[in-house]
């Protein structure tokens, strides 16, 4: 299914990608992406708020009105409070994670940053996720932001999933291989 663009896909890019393309215009890349990580955690620690956003039956005003007031509080940058007025005035606010995440990645893929995903059998140390970190940035030759995960199900090992890119040296994964062959034969 990752193939496949959804309408909420689709919509969440271009807004992102305009929203990039504006910041980078008027080099506020760094002050929008701070607004947006801060709107993102407060997105996703308050729940009232998040369900303000998904649900479609708030006037156009109202909504734009809060997003007002919001924009004073925290503070956010001209531009960036501008494009949530637009989005609301586009009906598209309820994509707002989705458009605020893309933008992330968008961001720290224009800095060479790679976002990966590292699941272990157990917790890691900080210096085992440094470590970790350090080898495979110097592998693909770009540097990686980790999401940990730990996942008891693999025995002893790790996965690491960039982008298509899978590497798991799981005991699972290699039990998986080994019945595998045995059926072939």
């Amino acid at each position: 299914m990752s193939g496949i663009k959804t309408f909420s896909n689709e919509t969440s890019e271009r807004y992102a990608l305009a929203l990039f393309e504006l910041a980078s215009e008027k080099s506020e890349l760094e002050a929008i992406e701070k607004n947006i990580s801060f709107l993102l955690k407060f997105c996703k620690s308050n729940s009232d708020f998040s369900s303000f956003l998904k649900n479609p039956t708030y006037q156009l005003e109202l909504q734009s009105k809060v997003f007002a007031e919001l924009s004073k509080l925290m503070k956010l940058n001209k531009n960036f409070s501008n494009f949530l007025q637009l989005l609301i005035s586009k009906r598209r606010i309820f994509f707002l994670d989705k458009i605020l995440s893309k933008f992330i990645k968008l961001s720290s893929k224009s800095k060479g940053k790679v976002e990966a995903v590292l699941t272990s059998s157990k917790d890691l140390t900080q210096n085992e996720k440094d470590n970790i970190s350090q080898e495979i940035s110097k592998a693909i030759k770009s540097n990686i932001e980790f999401i940990y995960k730990t996942d008891k199900s693999l025995i002893t090992g790790i996965k690491i999933q960039v982008s298509s890119l899978l590497i798991d040296t799981s005991i699972r994964n290699k039990l998986k291989r080994i019945k595998q062959s045995i059926m072939e034969y």
